[in-house]
């Protein structure tokens, strides 16, 4: 049995409640955050408890290392890396350049987190900004056009799994255009459906093809002007997966945000009800994750087979790599433009 849930931990290492209850629920995977890392050792000793407890080598274990805000390993022990903007406004006329640079920069977030056992990163952000939009997203997003941001969302999926680390692309269907953040607030889009298809869906049309998808708190009047698009039936199934195409894993976005009301059991059954093939749940605190929990089923039918699909993309063997050639060349390209 293998619940359909990510869960958090509250620390640096497994308290005996912890291993007791993941031992018990045997989630598909686990997320850390910088409140879980202190030092490399500790890090991959901490990933080894967590898939100790489910008795999977392969285990998905997650984490948000874009760059810029969104970096939760760093100094004085991982490299600083610049937002997805940085990327997108590299000094040059040729477009491939900065898809290089992307590629690369991937590439090594992917040598740091395969390092340490951490095999998914939650990147890309495909998300578009418009302008007026609330800056969550801002300087996450490689550039302001769909064409720019799928050109180097591309790049950065191509570098992480190229080292053995999945990523994942989001916020699906878009985050770009809300106008409140969902980690606080309920963003409500009102643009047409016919604009939020050419913009917004558009950089996930164009990397339909990965592995793992997250979702977004937001409710989009045109699709579903009652439910955001993570408890949205509607959303989930006439715009990820049909307008979309999109059939790898859907994870919710974290269970624990604002933008969602009622319950953690009634998130977690209203989500996989929707269409995602498994939530999500980061903060670590016993008591939501045990409602969590109570609203999600076992990983089994379409659901069961993303989820293996998705792992079956891990590489065996990464890409031959030249450490020092790849940071020297990432470190120049960025000269005078960004630092960490």
């Amino acid at each position: 049995m293998t619940s359909a849930a990510i869960l958090g931990c509250s620390g640096l290492t497994l308290s005996r409640e912890e291993q007791a209850f993941f031992r018990d629920v045997r989630p598909w995977g686990f997320i850390l955050f910088a409140r879980n890392v202190e030092s490399p050792d500790q890090v991959r000793k901490l990933v080894d408890e967590l898939r100790a407890t489910v008795d999977r080598d392969d285990a998905p274990v997650l984490i948000d290392q874009e760059g810029g805000r969104v970096q939760r390993l760093g100094p004085p022990h991982w490299r600083r890396y610049p937002p997805g903007r940085a990327y997108g406004e590299l000094p040059a006329n040729d477009p491939l350049l900065r898809r290089e640079i992307t590629r690369l920069g991937a590439r090594l977030l992917a040598y740091d987190l395969a390092a340490l056992g951490i095999n998914v990163d939650c990147v890309p952000v495909l998300d578009v900004p418009v302008d007026g939009a609330h800056d969550v997203i801002g300087d996450r997003a490689y550039a302001k056009t769909p064409e720019g941001v799928a050109l180097l969302g591309r790049a950065a999926c191509e570098g992480l799994i190229a080292g053995g680390v999945l990523p994942v692309i989001k916020h699906i269907p878009g985050h770009g255009r809300a106008m409140a953040d969902s980690h606080l607030d309920l963003p409500v889009v009102e643009t047409p459906y016919d604009e939020l298809d050419a913009w917004d869906f558009a950089p996930f049309k164009m990397l339909s093809d990965m592995p793992m998808a997250m979702t977004a708190h937001v409710v989009y009047s045109a699709i579903d002007p009652k439910r955001p698009a993570t408890t949205s039936k509607k959303a989930m199934r006439n715009v990820v997966r049909e307008a979309i195409g999109f059939d790898g894993l859907v994870m919710s976005d974290d269970l624990s945000m604002k933008a969602l009301g009622g319950s953690f059991k009634s998130r977690a059954k209203d989500s996989l009800a929707a269409g995602c093939d498994v939530v999500l749940h980061c903060n670590g605190d016993m008591d939501e994750m045990k409602a969590v929990i109570g609203g999600t089923r076992d990983l089994s039918g379409p659901a069961a087979r993303r989820a293996k699909a998705a792992l079956r993309r891990l590489a065996k063997v990464s890409e031959p790599f030249d450490l020092e050639e790849a940071r020297a060349r990432f470190d120049a390209a960025f000269a005078g433009t960004w630092a960490p």
